[in-house]
C-alpha cells in the first residue's frame, strides 16, 4: 500500500468515525430528554 492509498484509507475511517459520533450524539437519551422537556413543560397543567 503506497502513501496515497493509506491517506485515503485513513480519511475514510475518520469520516466513518465522525459519522458514528454524530449519530450517537443525535440519538442519545440525555439529549432526547433535554429536547423533549420544554414540550412536556408547556403541556403541563399548572392548576
Amino acid at each position: 500500500m503506497n502513501g496515497q492509498a493509506a491517506a485515503y484509507f485513513i480519511f475514510g475511517i475518520t469520516l466513518v468515525v465522525i459519522f458514528v459520533v454524530i449519530i450517537g450524539f443525535y440519538y442519545s437519551r440525555k439529549r432526547h430528554r433535554k429536547v423533549e422537556e420544554p414540550k412536556y413543560k408547556m403541556l403541563d397543567d399548572e392548576d
